[in-house]
């Protein structure tokens, strides 16, 4: 039996950082940025800043990466010997990306896949790609034995965020009317998640961005507890917040390793607004 070679695929919506996706040789599939202008591709020629510069007056729409592009990437994978291609998609209830995967690798012969809906958003989904490369790369874990580890930590990711304002996704229908309405009136700051379905609902609420960012790191270090965790911090133009979070959790957490700071994607940017703040806690410890 041949040595597997495994490649691990991730869309930008996953938010792993270039450095980390390199180091880890996680291939980033873009998402797609749309403004009147031209078609732009997420994380290759268009930042979040550039969304943000242009808030309130366009908010551009986004969508999926074509099969074609997919095919592309799986077959250009497999020209590299890659006889195993694990993709991790955010939530199929956001975005299409899940379904477009699936399809493309129907067209890819030779090569075992693996497409991975995650059910979450954001660092919540990129944990799986990052986590299945380490597992690889520093446990020598098997493709069998990875997937089925993904699949055992599906709910493992505790991905909590809020936002300034609800409206950006209120405008992407990520929301109904209502509730943006009442956050936005009430000046109430929802304290977002995934459920089991992949879906948002709102798991807490504060007044106030202190009130919400103190909330979410007593949360989050209640659900650390005293085991070894990963957690990363993610950033809407909310830098000084995110620098506070960190040290906070830094003091507080028994046993963390935080994985990383980043300032989400674009496409993640479009649909939450300026001054978001999330925080996620992981356990990598491989399934029983």
């Amino acid at each position: 039996m041949s040595e597997e070679k495994i490649a691990i695929v991730a869309d930008t919506g996953c938010d792993i950082p270039a450095d980390l996706a390199k180091e880890y040789g996680i291939t980033m599939l873009p998402l797609h940025v749309y403004y009147p202008e031209k078609e732009y591709f997420d994380d290759v020629d268009i930042d979040p800043m550039m969304v943000y510069d242009r808030f309130p007056d366009e908010i551009p729409k986004t969508s999926t990466p074509t099969i074609d592009e997919i095919k592309c990437l799986y077959g250009k994978l497999k020209e590299e010997g890659y006889t195993h291609i694990i993709s991790v998609a955010i939530s199929s209830k956001f975005s299409g990306t899940y379904n477009a995967m699936k399809l493309a690798a129907d067209y890819i012969e030779g090569v075992e896949f693996f497409v991975f809906d995650t059910k979450n958003i954001s660092c919540g989904s990129g944990i799986f790609a990052y986590w299945a490369a380490r597992m690889i790369k520093e446990k020598g874990l098997s493709f069998k034995e990875v997937t089925e580890g993904m699949q055992k930590k599906i709910r493992d990711p505790y991905l909590i965020y809020y936002m300034d304002t609800l409206t950006y996704l209120q405008k992407g229908g990520r929301i109904g009317k209502v509730s943006s309405m009442v956050g936005n009136i009430l000046k109430l700051k929802p304290l977002i998640s995934c459920n089991e379905d992949g879906e948002y609902y709102v798991a807490g609420k504060a007044r106030g961005t202190k009130q919400a960012n103190r909330l979410l790191i007593d949360d989050m270090v209640e659900h650390a507890g005293d085991k070894h965790v990963w957690v990363t911090v993610m950033e809407g133009k909310a830098h000084d917040m995110l620098l506070h979070s960190v040290e906070e959790l830094k003091a507080r957490i028994t046993d963390m390793e935080l994985i990383y700071t980043k300032q989400i994607s674009a496409t993640m940017a479009i649909n939450t607004g300026p001054g978001l703040i999330g925080i996620m806690v992981f356990d990598p410890s491989l399934p029983v």
